[in-house]
């Protein structure tokens, strides 16, 4: 499909509509009334927070929303994003038994959506936090894992203040993903709702950055969560790579959430990546006007990390894939003209450059998605330890560091997962601080 380059606020949200509109209640009353309630259910299984999937669609078709909302609530913290932007056809929908009869799958995502929409809207309130119990804990990052934290930690009546570097929360979700899977208002708006029931603070444009900040929280309160995610688009140390309109994907990814149809992108784009977030920025590029959109991965098509559905999606807007090519050199003078790639091969499982293969492709924009650098120097200052991929080493089931007053989930422990694994991390480590904490009062 071809798209015109939005010059409107109108015109970005047709081209960027959304893929899981809201449901309405009949669509919803009908949908829920196709579950079977297996026994053991796999969707659950599937899900990393473990929602009671069957007991909510039996709530939505009882009429019972409030219900249905508070069973996704109990189990992830962001039920209404997870809904909109989770993965479900690799997970719960993927999971779903229909698909073994050449049925479609039940539509958990959208009724997860329908029923956490329906009480943010009507500001149904679900919690309250529990009575002050005399402790702090701060959070370091107002993404899923630290909001996940925070409203976990309320409900146990801690007090949980929030220091976020940008001037928005909720992370990647309204940053980092593409605004065809959620709008800002919308991941805006289940944080406020959150926030107005829970009561937890998050003080913005506040980034921890120095050593005598993080001595200030360690004398301020009682645990420290940390879910700082990733940073920058890591360099590829090519020649060529700082010229004008070579771009990380993230950064631009962050760029078209807040500046929309007055993002710039150029005619001819290349996109160098083979995993998700390289799909998005080309599917977005796409979107936004370019005539030509170029996906360049280095291995297989079947090797990519990215889902099959999302390279499906950036067919779908007009990309055109090219495998087992690699970047050897960025040319222009000044601003990108062109990439010059390698042709790639794999023997044994390793990767090998073919010599005397080269070929150029022309551009005026290169989107780089070749993954994110950890936020290294933060860590090293407050003296976290860390594996060989600089990932935050933690206790696997209380997500305690080896400096026992902090606690981490999220990508800065993962390297890089979905929203709803953060969601599921931050939830658990708040446990497992509640555990440490009364254990050490006991003591």
């Amino acid at each position: 499909m071809e798209y015109k380059k939005p010059t409107s606020e109108q015109e970005f949200q047709a081209n960027f509509k959304q893929k899981k509109p809201l449901m309405n209640d009949t669509e919803a009353y009908y949908e829920s009334s196709r579950c079977l309630y297996c026994y053991d259910a796999p969707c659950v299984k599937a899900c990393p927070t473990g929602i009671d999937i069957p007991l909510f669609i039996k709530q939505i078709h009882t009429k019972n929303i409030k219900g249905a909302a508070k069973t996704i609530y109990d189990s992830n913290w962001l039920g209404n994003a997870c809904g909109t932007i989770c993965p479900t056809g690799v997970l719960c929908e993927g999971a779903c038994v229909y698909n073994h009869q050449d049925v479609p799958p039940i539509q958990i995502g959208r009724l997860q959506n329908h029923a956490t929409r329906k009480v943010i809207d009507q500001q149904i309130n679900l919690y309250a936090a529990a009575a002050n119990n005399g402790k702090k804990v701060a959070v370091i990052g107002a993404g899923p894992a630290g909001i996940a934290c925070a409203c976990e930690l309320r409900t146990m009546g801690y007090e949980v203040v929030i220091y976020e570097a940008k001037a928005k929360p909720s992370g990647l979700t309204v940053y980092g993903v593409a605004p065809y899977k959620i709008t800002n208002e919308e991941a805006l708006v289940e944080v406020d709702y959150l926030q107005n029931q829970l009561g937890f603070t998050i003080k913005y444009n506040n980034a921890i950055t120095t050593k005598e900040q993080i001595k200030q929280l360690e004398n301020d309160y009682d645990a420290i969560f940390i879910g700082v995610g990733l940073g920058a688009t890591n360099f590829l140390r090519l020649e060529g790579e700082t010229k004008e309109n070579v771009v990380g994907a993230v950064e631009f990814i962050e760029e078209l959430r807040m500046n929309h149809h007055k993002t710039k992108v150029g005619e001819k784009v290349v996109v160098i990546g083979g995993g998700n977030t390289a799909m998005d920025a080309a599917s977005e590029a796409a979107r936004m006007g370019a005539k030509e959109v170029s996906l360049v991965y280095r291995r297989a098509n079947k090797e990519k990390g990215a889902y099959e559905f999302e390279y499906d999606l950036a067919k779908g807007a007009g990309v055109k894939g090219i495998f087992n090519a690699t970047p050897v050199e960025i040319l222009g003078n000044g601003s990108v003209t062109g990439v010059k790639f390698r042709k790639t091969q794999s023997v044994n499982g390793k990767l090998s450059e073919i010599q005397g293969s080269d070929f150029i492709i022309e551009c005026d924009m290169v989107i780089k998605a070749t993954g994110q650098a950890k936020h290294e120097q933060l860590l090293n200052t407050i003296g976290i330890a860390l594996d060989n991929k600089n990932k935050i080493v933690v206790n696997s089931e209380t997500f305690q560091t080896q400096t026992p007053q902090y606690f981490a989930g999220g990508d800065a422990i993962n390297g890089g997962a979905e929203v709803v694994n953060a969601a599921y991390d931050g939830k658990m480590a708040a446990q497992g601080i509640h555990a440490w904490l009364t254990n050490a009062t006991m003591r």
